[in-house]
């Protein structure tokens, strides 16, 4: 008979973040910088980031299938600091980011 540990059982699913980015406007470094900032404020937190290949401009961000960023709709690429708030504010409202949010 196997037995599950607590932290198995007690868990609930990390929420998931994609970044899709189009492969045409060769935008693959950016996407990776940014799921490399996202990693190192949220690791902990994240069940993982993906990067999606796309094409036609796009380059969104989202968390959980929601939108936090679309280049087009939100004015160009985002800067770290408000892609992070908006990723806090969606999974943890009430934790500081430190020198992120002075």
């Amino acid at each position: 008979m196997e037995t599950e540990t607590a932290t198995e059982t007690d868990t609930a699913p990390r929420p998931q973040v994609s970044i899709t980015y189009c492969t045409g406007c060769n935008w693959l470094l950016r996407a990776g910088w940014m799921a490399q900032e996202l990693l190192s404020t949220f690791g902990e937190e994240l069940g993982g980031v993906t990067l999606v290949p796309g094409y036609g401009g796009v380059y969104e961000i989202r968390v959980d299938g929601d939108l936090l960023w679309e280049r087009k709709r939100d004015g160009g690429f985002p800067e770290p600091k408000v892609i992070k708030q908006r990723l806090r504010d969606a999974i943890a409202p009430g934790r500081d980011l430190g020198h992120v949010d002075r």
